[in-house]
């Protein structure tokens, strides 16, 4: 089969309650060990068509779903799963293997409030075998079960794949797991997706035997006799296996003219080989899966295959929102009059202050476009870098172009740069060099789920000594955020939701703020409470107190911005004139800013009640962020009824409101 007919046509896509004939009968993925090889391209494209009907309603991760179709279905095919584990990376390209492991019926409901994950998640499925979402980990997670098992006698025929992106293999960690292939025995196989690679074109016909002849029962039936042989006669022995492995790559890339990265590594190469020729696939994986030793599996495939948009775009097509599924046409809601995106206020307001400051550079780690740091690489291209998925290089190449003079502003999503948490402290906080942490997608973010809430960042960051930590209610406070970080001689994180903004009006002036100094937005004679919230979380407290002013219950509004250093004048205001204070975050509520102010106010003495409103201590699923927010107890209503039941708690313990004034 050739790469141009690989993946059949995709017709009009069907109701996602209306699987293809073929899909249909897919319970299992021991179904789809029934069929024929020849019928397995009709099941990859129904399982598009299928993808389609759903996604263009129900968003979620396109294009690389789409592009591993025939991986997934060949996986399943040549492997006894859930027996033998498949370990995806991030996760992006298995809504396939959703689909073929029971799942669907419910697919509809996928990333929804009481549906399945966006994601491979062992709490869902036997099919998942470890948690995928954040990039590069399948190989270090894949190698730990296949050395286990190997140690183990009911389990050492067990076969284990990780499945890994040509974007997600440049991650550190990835690295790291491929170095531990190559020094311990296992026998794991890693299949590398690749769409993007800058590898050179395989050309000519001897290239293309010598792939299936490496493959090939036989191939390598005598090349382990061959092996056997020379160890026989004391030509090699284990300690000089690696440097026949590095040999027999280096002789495959002579004779191919294709150069790979595994050169240099004891693992076996094979490919690259067009991975959207499923019965190929099945061929080669067949002749592999029983090999010993960590070998490596080169694939070349198309983002967004089987969709001409999404092939034609796929960056633009990664997760597209609704779209119409005969045109591909997106349909966007937004109004000329809605704010602009978090990130994008920030993008703006990084150019901005760069034109007049020549030190300033824009750091992210390969998400220019959901940080907006993309902006800056547009109007300064030797100012900004994407350093790809290395969280952890990035906050270091921040400390050394801080520690050269520059003022690097870091843009990085929150429950990612937990991955950097070591070079936080060691490369930049100890030094007190002055780096800005841009942490997008603080908080809840909704439909990504467990793996992607920014709950934490407020927790790991207020311990670390020298750091200054503030979150914006509005834009306003936002740029003027960035702009006050650069008189800071030091580290500075400012937090962020994920979505639109506060209000259409965000270009304004930015001016100085000083660090620890927070403001009072409502104030009543009659008020007894005090609320204190930090970023733009605090919105939801407004129209809270708005809620119960109508029914003359009156609370006090603090804006903190700060969380560390606290606004130590108000927190003693607070402590004076209030019988109760409730503090609001969109975070952990253990450890995070509540517990600042609770801190603060018992090393004080102060004994007025306090309440702390913020994430639970247990994990959040997925759900658009405003039913995250309700089950968080951080919505409007929510927070109206807490503060209204405090209110009748210190009424009825205290009744003179002169109480404390």
């Amino acid at each position: 089969m050739t790469e141009s007919n690989a993946a059949m046509p995709v017709n009009k896509a069907p109701k996602h309650n209306e699987p293809p004939a073929l899909l249909a009968a897919i319970e299992t993925p021991q179904d789809v060990r029934k069929l024929t090889p020849e019928q397995l391209p009709q099941l990859c494209s129904e399982l598009r068509q299928y993808m389609i009907a759903n996604l263009c309603n129900n968003p979620g991760h396109f294009a690389s779903s789409m592009g591993a179709v025939e991986i997934v279905v060949a996986l399943h095919y040549v492997f006894n799963t859930p027996r033998d584990r498949l370990v995806w990376d991030v996760g992006h390209q298995a809504y396939a293997h959703k689909l073929l492991t029971g799942r669907r019926e419910a697919f509809a409901s996928q990333r929804t409030l009481g549906g399945i994950s966006g994601f491979p998640t062992p709490l869902e499925s036997p099919f998942d075998t470890f948690m995928a979402g954040h990039a590069s980990n399948s190989i270090s997670a894949a190698l730990g079960m296949a050395i286990a098992d190997m140690q183990s006698l009911q389990d050492c025929d067990r076969k284990t794949v990780a499945i890994i992106g040509d974007a997600s293999i440049s991650g550190g960690l990835a690295f790291e797991g491929l170095n531990n292939a190559s020094n311990h025995p296992n026998n794991l196989l890693i299949i590398l997706n690749d769409n993007d690679m800058s590898i050179d074109d395989n050309v000519g016909a001897l290239h293309h035997y010598l792939s299936d002849l490496t493959t090939s029962k036989s191939y390598n039936r005598w090349r382990h006799k061959a092996y056997n042989f020379l160890r026989r006669k004391g030509f090699i022995n284990e300690g000089k296996k690696g440097r026949i492995i590095r040999f027999n790559n280096s002789l495959k890339s002579l004779i191919s003219a294709q150069k790979n990265i595994f050169e240099g590594l004891d693992i076996r190469y094979f490919g690259p080989f067009d991975g959207h020729d499923v019965e190929k696939l099945v061929k080669v994986l067949s002749d592999i899966k029983d090999m010993t030793g960590p070998r490596i599996l080169h694939l070349r495939t198309t983002k967004g295959k089987g969709f001409p948009e999404a092939e034609k775009n796929p960056a633009a097509w990664h997760a597209p929102g609704k779209f119409n599924p005969d045109t591909g046409e997106k349909i966007r809601k937004k109004s000329p009059n809605q704010p602009l995106l978090w990130q994008e206020v920030f993008g703006h307001t990084l150019i901005e202050l760069a034109e007049k400051d020549q030190r300033i550079v824009g750091i992210t780690a390969a998400m220019p476009s959901g940080t907006s740091v993309g902006m800056m690489m547009e109007h300064f291209p030797d100012r900004a870098f994407d350093v790809g998925i290395s969280e952890g290089h990035a906050v270091t190449f921040a400390g050394g172009m801080a520690a050269a003079g520059r003022r690097p502003f870091v843009a990085i999503y929150s429950s990612f740069l937990q991955r950097a948490y070591d070079s936080i402290i060691h490369d930049v906080a100890i030094q007190g060099l002055p780096v800005t942490f841009c942490i997008d997608r603080a908080g809840l973010v909704g439909e990504d789920g467990v793996t992607h809430h920014g709950l934490f960042d407020l927790c790991y960051l207020r311990c670390v000594p020298g750091l200054k930590i503030a979150s914006p209610l509005d834009e306003e406070t936002l740029r003027s955020l960035m702009y006050s970080s650069l008189s800071f001689n030091g580290p500075m994180a400012i937090r962020y939701p994920r979505g639109a903004a506060t209000t259409p009006d965000w270009k304004t002036p930015m001016r100085q703020l000083q660090p620890g100094e927070g403001r009072q937005l409502t104030a009543h004679k009659e008020s007894r409470i005090a609320v204190l919230s930090v970023g733009p979380i605090g919105n939801q407290v407004t129209k809270a107190i708005t809620k119960l002013a109508e029914k003359g219950i009156y609370a006090d509004h603090y804006d903190m911005i700060w969380v560390k250093p606290v606004d130590e004048k108000i927190l003693a205001k607070v402590a004076a004139r209030y019988d109760a204070v409730l503090t609001v975050e969109d975070g952990a509520v253990n450890g995070g800013f509540g517990s600042a102010v609770a801190d603060w106010l018992t090393a004080g003495g102060h004994s007025l009640h306090i309440e702390k409103a913020g994430i639970p201590d247990r994990w959040i699923m997925h759900a658009s962020v405003p039913q995250l927010w309700q089950q968080c107890g951080l919505d409007a209503d929510s927070l109206a009824q807490r503060i209204e039941a405090m209110y009748q708690t210190v009424t009825t313990e205290n009744p003179d409101s002169s109480y404390r004034k």
